[in-house]
Parts: C-alpha cells; structure tokens; sequence
C-alpha cells in the first residue's frame, strides 16, 4: 500500500431560490471520508434527513482495512435508513429521504458508496470520469436509449431518483473499489452542480491546483446559471507525501 497525501475543501449555498439549504456535506481527510447529501426536495424534512446521515458519519474512525471500513460506513447508513423509516411514521408523512454519496479512503485504495444522484468525479491525466453511476428516472431512460445526455438535463422528472437513504425499508447502496493516485483531483456533488454546470465546464475548473478556489469557482458556476437548487461541493487533491530528508 502506497502513502497518498490528500488535501480537500468544501463549500456548500442554498442557491438562488430555495429558502432552506436541505444539503450537508462532512470533510474529514484526517480518516479519509467525505460525505455529499442532498435532501430530497418537495417532501418533509429534507435538511433533517441529510443532517442525520452527515452527524451519524462525523465521528467515526478509519479502519484497518477498506474492506473493514466499507462494512463500518453500510452499517452506520442502515442505522440511519431505520431511523428515518421511523421518524416518516412518528410525524406522520409519506416520504422523508435523502441522496448520499461518498468517497472513503485507506492510504492509495479509494472506495465510492452512493444512492441516488450526487455524483463523484474523478479527474486523471485530463480526463474526467464518473465514478458513480445516477439511480435515477432519466439515467433509466438514457441507459435503455430513450433519452441523450442534454434531453436528460431538461427532462421535466430530471429530478426523480430512484434509490436514496430513507425511501424504502431496506437501503440500497451502489459500491465501488479503485486505485487512488497521486495527482489526482477527485468531486464529489449534489445534483444543484451537474443541472446547471456540463461535465466539460467541470472538468476545467478542476484542473486547477487549489481545491478551495475550485469549490468556490464550481458553486459560482452554478450561480451563474441562475441556481435553482442548493448547491455543494468537495473537491481533493492528492499528490505524494512530502518527504524528510
């Protein structure tokens, strides 16, 4: 196992027309975790939902092992799918939910769990590539060709997800293992970002070197775009260790 040093910033607005920032984000490059959630809009209690799935992960500690870790952040997201399942019948609602996406880390050995539509992006020698993989109405219709990629992004249920953290009593999470390098530059977003922000656009504002000058740029690029959703973002560099001679 290779040393990587990893560097991240966060930075996450209520956008220009929502009232409530139903988004939450964790940052901890200390034991190798970043979390993106997005509370899903239009039903109750969105902010509690992703407030609970960021304040659940907050405290725990790197594992010995990304095996052992992967089984320690599923775990811990069951939890808060249980909980949530609960609270939808204490108060009485018919949905309470969540997207969550996040990228843990065990020295060069990086690992993506997700549910829903915020993604992680990961940059190399140039090339962006998704990492994550939408559960989500469009992404459906695009997988089976009904739909390109910019009919997607217009599409009126653009914003139907099919799988998120407190939707159904059992929680379905996506997984994926991969390599970490130095000099890479990995994203992770809420959907706020990829509605109004093309993979391309997102890719040359990664490309440069200080993450928290490139969360600031991403979020301004929505902004622009008139924001109609919270937007988030996590941005890590990683390079070698520095070394002591």
């Amino acid at each position: 196992m290779t040393a990587v040093h990893y560097q991240s910033a966060a930075y996450s607005h209520v956008g220009l027309v929502r009232q409530i920032n139903e988004d939450a984000y964790l940052e901890r490059p200390e034991v190798g975790l970043w979390v993106v959630a997005d509370g899903m809009g239009g039903h109750a209690a969105g902010d509690y939902v992703s407030s609970l799935i960021v304040d659940s992960l907050r405290n725990l500690n790197a594992s010995d092992s990304l095996s052992d870790y992967e089984q320690v952040l599923r775990h811990t997201l069951s939890q808060v799918n249980a909980a949530v399942r609960e609270q939808t019948q204490l108060r009485g609602v018919s949905m309470m939910g969540s997207t969550v996406v996040l990228m843990a880390t065990h020295g060069d050995r990086g690992l993506c769990l997700w549910a829903g539509d915020s993604r992680l992006y990961r940059l190399r020698a140039g090339e962006l590539q998704a990492v994550s993989r939408d559960h989500s109405y469009v992404q459906d219709l695009q997988d089976s060709g009904l739909l390109s990629e910019a009919e997607a992004r217009l599409h009126p249920r653009a914003n139907v997800v099919t799988r998120a953290v407190g939707v159904q009593d059992q929680l379905e999470l996506a997984g994926s293992q991969f390599e970490v390098l130095p000099g890479d530059t990995w994203l992770l977003c809420s959907d706020g970002l990829t509605r109004t922000a093309e993979d391309h656009e997102i890719r040359d504002v990664l490309a440069h070197a200080d993450p928290y000058q490139v969360v600031r740029s991403l979020v301004h690029l929505g902004l622009t775009r008139g924001a109609p959703d919270n937007i988030t973002a996590i941005v890590i560099k990683t390079s070698e260790p520095a070394s002591w001679t």
